[in-house]
């Protein structure tokens, strides 16, 4: 038996980091040669292990901006005017790629209109409430106005 560290997540074996025990053909034939993991000697062990702690750190800090990014966008009102008919209906509709443009007028936030969960687009005026993911799982929730255009 050979010990490894994975440098890709693979199915069955562990997550990218892991110091594993494998066969040593099975290293030497298939992880290997794949760039799936590497002989684990004490230099790869350390630099795994800093990597790791690394990456811990990066995603830690993630998730506290996320927090911040979530926090901000809660308390933000949006207003977006648009044409209307007499019945309060939209002409077209308020998508996701305006809301994204009215949050970086707003409060100079850059968020991907792919993060921006509408199930579907806003036809009417009224006060919505628009889930926004930031990362991490974070959602923040954000209360949209859409008024008739004067």
């Amino acid at each position: 038996m050979a010990q490894a560290i994975l440098l890709k997540e693979v199915v069955g074996l562990g997550v990218r980091g892991d110091a594993i025990e494998v066969a040593d053909g099975y290293l030497r034939n298939y992880l290997g040669p794949r760039g799936l993991a590497q002989s684990a000697t004490k230099g790869a062990l350390v630099q795994a292990t800093e990597r790791k702690e690394t990456a811990e750190k990066a995603e830690r800090e993630a998730n506290v901006r996320a927090g911040e990014t979530a926090a901000l966008l809660s308390k933000t009102v949006l207003t977006i005017n648009h044409r209307a008919g007499e019945d309060g209906k939209l002409y077209g509709s308020v998508s996701a790629t305006e809301i994204v443009e009215a949050i970086a007028a707003a409060r100079g936030l850059r968020v991907d209109r792919k993060r921006v969960r509408l199930d579907d687009p806003i036809r009417a005026i009224g006060t919505y409430m628009v889930a926004i993911e930031v990362g991490g799982g974070t959602v923040a929730q954000v209360k949209t106005i859409v008024a008739e255009e004067k």
